[in-house]
């Protein structure tokens, strides 16, 4: 066990308005399963660049351990799987081959030379690590005839599982995860998030709530205003979040009810010191004064209205900059809205034993299923199982080569698609391809933390997750009966997750979706379809 000590690191990309990280000092026990958690843009991959040292920010990065990162680069995807797990681990292959070849020389100087490559070789498990490959593989799911086949012929899900174990495979490495979900199933990512609890030693990142309630035990949170380190899971850490932001609204409530009390009086009092100063003098401009004026008395009087009058307005001073202390981490995240439509039919698809296949075996084979207004389906199934291929069905991409697909001519359908790649060039230039109203996809996106100097910046520059809004933008300006998303949460932030529950919940619409966040899923399907 040792620490990663994070002292005064400040860091900003040229040209930005504001810094990503300003003074930020931390100690990490580097035996913690660490969740990094964040909204889209907040520096979460920008914090693992800077430890990784692909960026140099001011401040220093102490640590004992080398850092290494998921996901791994592969330069040949056509070599056998366990070759690039073994790869990803240590250079075995290139041991091997010169302590080969040093054998067959055998000089003294070889010698010696085999000796240390033997020493480095054995250090990093060489002997038995084509073993320990397939035994953690065996524990996440993929059978050792994978790691026969190229990693190229490997679903996401199985290249996903075989890189997570050769990361973890490495000596003394603290690891960074960076959103492995994205290709896993929800079967994969309960496998995965089980055997994560069983490591340590990594920091994870992930928009999956449940996931990461299963696999960490800390969550570091990059919020609006400074960076928050807790012991927990996410739940644990969102409870204490809002109990936090609660407190201090109703702070906030309590302080500017007492500093618009604290105005009126501070005037008040004002009012009064300066109508007794004056009587002071201004009676003795009138012919009926009282006999005996004490003046001086008066005066004092004055001076004591004076003074209350400070000490309020220092009090409400007081209070105001107490006040500027509160609601500097409070997420605003304003409601979303669906365009949805009456619907045309009570009925809006109806399938008669669909099946579809590519030329061999039917991906989906007699499938019977009817979604009528209202329903919100989920379609739920291991990768590989024909989930994208319906979803296309339904969309009128493919023809079904079975059965039929029942639905009103009328019907219109608004789309999200899994694959965002495709977003290219001006922004302008796709609100106009999808025919919707531009300043309602602009407002949408403002309302999903999309920042206003992005919308000049060609989309191919957008992050993973800025891509996913704009697609969800563009879906929720569409005026629709029926909404088809396909892995609508690929990359989105958990706050944002949470504006789209509510919005479902709150618009109502009639929905087909794809999606692999358990707890989106349990939060908001009324049915499922399952393949």
């Amino acid at each position: 066990m040792s620490v990663i000590q994070i002292k005064n690191l400040s860091f900003s990309y040229p040209g930005a308005l504001q810094p990503v990280f300003n003074n930020v000092t931390l100690n990490l026990d580097t035996s913690w399963r660490l969740g990094l958690v964040g909204r889209n843009g907040r520096g979460k991959t920008t914090f693992l660049r800077l430890l990784l040292g692909q960026l140099q920010g001011r401040g220093q990065i102490i640590s004992a351990q080398k850092f290494d990162y998921f996901p791994a680069k592969i330069n040949d995807t056509e070599q056998p799987a366990l070759t690039v797990c073994r790869a990803i681990i240590a250079p075995f292959d290139a041991w091997e081959q010169q302590m080969q070849a040093l054998t067959a020389t055998a000089t003294p100087k070889a010698m010696e030379e085999y000796g240390d490559i033997e020493h480095a070789y054995a250090t990093a498990g060489g002997y038995t690590i084509n073993e320990a490959i397939e035994a953690e593989a065996g524990k996440l799911g993929v059978e050792g005839q994978a790691l026969l086949r190229p990693f190229k012929t490997l679903s996401g899900g199985e290249q996903v599982k075989l890189m997570l174990a050769a990361i973890f495979l490495k000596k003394h490495h603290f690891l960074l995860i960076d959103e492995p979900t994205d290709h896993l199933d929800t079967e994969g990512r309960t496998i995965v998030a089980k055997w994560l609890s069983g490591k340590s030693g990594f920091i994870l990142v992930s928009h999956d709530r449940d996931f990461l309630d299963q696999a960490v035990d800390h969550i570091l949170s990059i919020n609006r205003n400074d960076i928050e380190l807790q012991k927990g899971n996410y739940s644990s850490w969102h409870a204490n979040r809002t109990l936090q932001d609660n407190f201090e609204l109703a702070e906030n409530e309590k302080l500017q009810k007492n500093i618009n009390r604290l105005k009126v009086a501070a005037k008040q009092t004002e009012r009064w010191s300066d109508k007794v100063e004056k009587s002071k003098y201004g009676s003795m401009l009138k012919d009926d004064a009282p006999a005996g004026l004490d003046r001086g008395y008066i005066g004092h009087q004055a001076a004591k209205m004076m003074k209350r009058s400070k000490s309020i307005e220092r009090r409400q001073a007081k209070e105001i900059e107490e006040q500027q202390t509160l609601l500097k981490n409070i997420e605003q995240a304003e409601p979303l809205k669906f365009m949805a439509l009456k619907a045309p039919k009570p009925t809006l698809l109806l399938a008669e034993d669909l099946t579809f296949g590519y030329g061999g075996p039917p991906i989906l084979n007699n499938l019977n299923f009817a979604i009528k207004a209202g329903d919100r389906i989920a379609v739920t199934g291991q990768n590989g199982s024909g989930k994208t291929s319906l979803v296309k069905l339904v969309e009128g991409l493919y023809m079904p080569t079975g059965g039929r697909l029942q639905k009103p001519g009328q019907l219109i359908i608004s789309t999200l698609p899994q694959n965002t790649s495709f977003l290219q060039g001006d922004l302008q230039e796709f609100v106009a391809s999808q025919k919707i109203d531009p300043s309602l996809f602009l407002a949408l996106l403002r309302k999903l933390n999309f920042e206003r100097e992005t919308f000049n910046q060609p989309m191919q520059r957008y992050s993973a997750g800025q891509k996913k809004k704009v697609c969800l933008a563009a879906s929720l300006a569409k005026p629709a009966h029926l909404f088809v998303w396909d892995e609508p949460l690929n990359y989105i932030d958990i706050l944002s997750r949470e504006q789209i529950e509510q919005a479902i919940e709150s618009s109502q619409p009639t929905m087909l979706f794809v999606e692999h966040d358990a707890a989106f899923v349990n939060n908001i399907a009324t049915g499922y379809i399952q393949l």
